[in-house]
């Protein structure tokens, strides 16, 4: 089908690359019977993406159903989904047909997937791999003819991460992928889509419409909208309904829209990357603790030089620096302690020394040193000795490995 004739159809309005390619892939995949997985934020029209599908596609005239999964309880989305048997539970005085059994033959949209309880999408796996679901309540095995197109705003990877989605109905869902781009990469369509909007409400309102100045036309390109089309639909009915003068000026957009925030584009999580940099922060975690250390051993050393510092002035007559209590120190068994009247000799070399020492600080033995004292405190437990290093307890494993550390 024609690019500007689906447009037309479908109210859509815009002529960016990412939104163009969006579209000609849905008419792409549409005769076909692959599952589509529809990604985008919040507000950028995923909804029409289905109807695009199922329009061009075999299927057009049959039924075409769309379900809001986060929008339908936990306890019921099974009994909505599936349909359940008279008597099933409490409340179910009859039988009822499930959506997939009413779409049969059809397409079934399924917007927020990633909303479905753990229990629901192992059901929804099954239909999508063999056709066949029961209904709660039932041991009768039903079949069914349907195609599945899937939306959500949620980024799945990290829900199944979390264990929040599973892994296998993530890649049957996604066997054609299509992306949404939010409204703030879509450049002069935001101007396009003001203009639409106006005019509507006028019609509606039965007022003359709005139009903007070039500076309120250019600010509206360059803000973020977090909300994406349904913000600025929203944007463009107030002004129409509040404003007297019909040609609005930068002054009078800036008093309707939040003040733009001067922040880092949204992150994109690379999985690969944030495990990298997990293993990273966690090195990060020992350095602090060598570093502290150096740092005791140096406060140490200080003070001895300060002492020696004094015990010089001392002999050499001088009286205005030394402490009228020097810190007393413990002496190695058998060496006894000088007389007042003998002169404090240091050696030196025992300083040259205790430097050497602290500069071929080896990071490997001490970061072993540290693991081995943790899984001897936790009694070999690797979970409370990850926890109290501050690290995953598979980095502790690789490390007990990479160490070769007996348990």
């Amino acid at each position: 089908m024609d690019l500007q004739r689906i447009k037309q159809r479908f109210e859509i309005v815009g002529n960016s690359e990412k939104l163009e390619r969006a579209i000609k892939i849905a008419l792409q995949v549409a005769p076909t019977d692959l599952s589509v997985l529809i990604t985008g934020e919040s507000g950028t029209g995923k909804e029409v993406m289905p109807q695009i599908v199922h329009h061009a596609s075999s299927r057009k005239h049959n039924p075409y159903i769309a379900v809001n999964c986060g929008a339908i309880p936990e306890g019921t989305i099974d009994s909505e989904l599936f349909g359940h048997e008279k008597g099933s539970f409490t409340g179910a005085h009859e039988s009822r047909k499930g959506y997939f059994d009413s779409a049969n033959g059809g397409t079934i949209f399924l917007d927020e997937v990633a909303e479905l309880p753990l229990q629901t999408q192992v059901r929804l796996l099954r239909v999508l791999e063999t056709g066949e679901y029961i209904k709660v309540g039932s041991s009768k095995v039903n079949k069914t003819d349907v195609r599945i197109v899937a939306a959500t705003n949620v980024n799945i990877p990290k829900a199944i991460e979390d264990g929040k989605f599973r892994e296998d109905l993530y890649y049957r869902l996604n066997t054609v992928p299509i992306e949404l781009p939010p409204l703030r990469e879509r450049g002069t369509d935001i101007s396009l889509l003001f203009r639409m909007f106006a005019l509507n409400f006028s019609e509606k309102y039965r007022m003359p419409g709005i139009e903007l100045t070039d500076d309120a036309r250019n600010y509206l390109i360059q803000y973020p909208f977090p909300g994406n089309i349904r913000q600025l639909k929203n944007l463009t009915e107030q002004i129409s309904i509040i404003e007297t003068d019909r040609l609005i000026s930068l002054e009078t957009i800036q008093r309707y829209l939040p003040e733009i925030q001067k922040s880092a584009p949204p992150l994109v999580i690379n999985h690969a990357k944030s495990k990298a940099e997990s293993d990273f922060s966690e090195r990060e975690i020992l350095y602090k603790v060598l570093f502290e250390l150096k740092q005791d051993i140096h406060e140490m050393k200080q003070l001895l030089y300060g002492t020696v510092g004094y015990s010089s002035n001392t002999n050499s007559g001088s009286t205005g620096n030394a402490p009228a209590n020097p810190p007393v120190y413990a002496l190695p068994q058998g060496q006894s302690a000088p007389s007042k009247s003998e002169p404090e000799l240091v050696n030196d070399a025992d300083f040259e020394q205790h430097e050497e020492v602290e500069e071929v600080l080896s990071l490997e033995e001490t970061e072993k040193e540290l693991i081995q004292k943790a899984l001897i405190k936790h009694n070999n437990r690797r979970k409370s000795a990850a926890k109290e290093l501050g690290i995953s307890e598979r980095t502790l494993y690789r490390k007990i490995k990479e160490y070769n550390i007996a348990q």
